[in-house]
């Protein structure tokens, strides 16, 4: 038993340091206050985000307000401008918060940010919000990122799977 103990604490330590938070920008959290974000990967920063891959996000914050509902905002900042950024599950109650929210508890929100192969490489800001159930945002933050081709064997990866979609396609 003690041994099950131990590996699990070795687990459990070994994926937080995988885990470093990540310096961010409060860029308007209104009803709420933002104690950590984390990216994983993102070993340095600007954080690395290679095409193809998907990155996880966790966010603890502290929620100023009740709500009964909540939804995620992303958008990519590309020279100031805002763009839409698509995540694979906008509704915050799917994504670790147990709702309605209650005023004064802290939340881990968990979502996945994909980087998909037919993004540009470039350098951004990634805004991400998460709204209440009157759109007021319960934490807002921004980081800036840097969109990048895939590594050696990553980039044979990606490749091989654009040529069998290709071919897939063109089959009648």
């Amino acid at each position: 038993m003690r041994s099950l103990a131990a590996a699990f604490l070795l687990l459990a330590l070994g994926a937080s340091a995988l885990a470093n938070p990540v310096h961010f920008k409060d860029c308007g959290s209104q009803v709420g206050v933002v104690k950590e974000v984390n990216v994983n990967p993102c070993s340095t920063q600007p954080c690395q985000l290679h095409k193809g891959q998907s990155y996880s996000v966790n966010v603890t914050f502290t929620s100023n307000t009740q709500s009964q509902s909540s939804k995620a905002v992303v958008h990519g900042i590309v020279l100031g401008v805002p763009v839409p950024f698509p995540i694979p599950e906008p509704d915050g109650c799917k994504s670790g918060i147990s709702c309605p929210i209650q005023k004064d508890k802290s939340y881990n929100y968990v979502n996945k940010l994909p980087v998909k192969s037919e993004y540009p490489s470039i350098k951004l800001v990634v805004k991400w919000e998460l709204q209440d159930d009157k759109g007021q945002s319960l934490f807002c933050w921004e980081i800036p990122v840097q969109i990048v081709c895939p590594s050696g064997g990553e980039r044979a990866r990606v490749e091989g799977r654009r040529r069998n979609q290709v071919q897939t396609k063109s089959v009648p």
